[in-house]
């Protein structure tokens, strides 16, 4: 039976073409075309932002780190700083009331520097003075026979030993001194970074060092010692 064909419908037979056509291969291009292709390569690649945001974060990523890590040892840093000075200030106020071995608040102080001194060191030293003016200046002098009137240099020239040592130098007393007498405390801590500076930056120390110092007068729970031995040179 013949097939009958819908309305509609013109189904023609597909022509091949009257010639061959050439397959994609170099020698059938034309030197436009390769001109033309590597163009279009060279744009799509340049339009292409994939993994851009990979290679971004990889040029920030040291920045970025190197800011992180130095925040922190400046917090840490100014942490200890803050413990240190809280130290001094509990140990002074120990030292007014007398009656307290020095050595018993040298302790005092190690101990809430614990957490400091366990990779570090503490120096601790006191000094006393009769007031808080006398604080850095040298011992007075009472009688100049000439030279330097600064300094005791000449024969006869005769200053007030109020630190008791025999020679002339600052007023400072040693120790934790007599009643009413102002204590200076000062205290110096060394730690190592927690970050290590030092390896990556030439000439940096590897180390901190802070100190701190406090000053108070002693409670008067005793008599006041006011005088004290002439030295003369001979």
């Amino acid at each position: 039976m013949r097939q009958q064909r819908q309305p509609g419908l013109d189904r023609r037979r597909s022509r091949r073409a009257d010639r061959p056509v050439p397959p994609d291969r170099q020698p059938d291009r034309r030197p436009e075309a390769d001109a033309m292709i590597r163009r279009l390569r060279l744009r799509r690649i340049g339009r292409d932002q994939g993994g851009a945001t990979i290679v971004e974060f990889a040029m920030v990523l040291p920045v970025l780190c190197t800011l992180l890590l130095g925040v922190l040892d400046l917090g840490y840093r100014a942490y200890a700083a803050a413990v240190l000075q809280g130290a001094l200030q509990e140990a002074a106020r120990m030292s007014t009331v007398g009656g307290i071995p020095m050595s018993q608040i040298n302790d005092r102080v190690r101990a809430r520097l614990g957490a400091f001194t366990n990779r570090g060191t503490v120096t601790i030293s006191t000094s006393s003075y009769f007031d808080f003016t006398d604080i850095g200046k040298m011992e007075p002098i009472v009688a100049d026979h000439g030279g330097d009137p600064n300094r005791p240099d000449v024969s006869g020239d005769c200053f007030t030993d109020i630190n008791n040592d025999g020679s002339w130098d600052e007023q400072g007393r040693a120790g934790l001194g007599a009643a009413e007498d102002v204590v200076r405390y000062r205290a110096t801590l060394t730690f190592p970074h927690i970050v290590p500076i030092g390896n990556f930056l030439p000439g940096w120390n590897n180390n901190v060092v802070l100190s701190a110092e406090t000053m108070l007068r002693n409670q008067p729970y005793a008599g006041r010692n006011t005088s004290w031995p002439i030295v003369c040179i001979p």
